[in-house]
């Protein structure tokens, strides 16, 4: 079995759309990223990377390369679980956790985890994806950005 975990941040800006998880979360702002600004799936691919010693997501998808401009990260996700595969892993779950202090993110947090689960091949059971505040402190809860947790667990496939 294998362990990582992945923290990821954005602020906020006008003019984008907001998405989390692989969904859309109707909002006034998004997030400022070179790709979508996914912050859950983004720390996700950094806990799948590091689980199995494979580096992180700039390494694999660098904010300087063109062809990863605006792209969808349940893309990056997607490229992330070929390479476990490749490295005979499979997810065999993850825990999850949103730090916002708005939009009201409960609503769309089952979405959320279906979308996951198809993305990392495992059951919805085995992705757990939370939601809390810090209570109005730091840049999150003045309302500046979105912040994210990831921890995975990674087993050997055929175990």
């Amino acid at each position: 079995m294998l362990i990582g975990q992945g923290f990821d941040a954005h602020r906020f800006v006008e003019g984008r759309r907001l998405v989390l998880g692989g969904i859309e979360i109707p909002y006034e702002r998004g997030m400022l990223a070179h790709s979508d600004g996914d912050v859950l799936i983004h720390a996700l691919c950094d806990a799948l990377l590091g689980a199995a010693g494979l580096g992180d997501i700039g390494r694999h998808f660098p904010d300087t390369d063109p062809a990863y401009a605006g792209i969808d990260s349940r893309v990056l996700l997607q490229r992330v679980i070929v390479d476990l595969h490749g490295q005979r892993l499979r997810v065999h779950n993850a825990d999850l956790t949103l730090i916002a202090q708005a939009p009201r993110l409960a609503p769309h947090i089952p979405a959320m985890r279906e979308t996951l689960a198809t993305d990392l091949q495992c059951p919805p059971a085995r992705v757990n994806v939370k939601a809390t505040t810090f209570e109005r402190m730091g840049f999150t809860g003045r309302g500046e950005g979105i912040a994210a947790s990831a921890v995975v667990l990674l087993t050997e496939i055929g175990d």
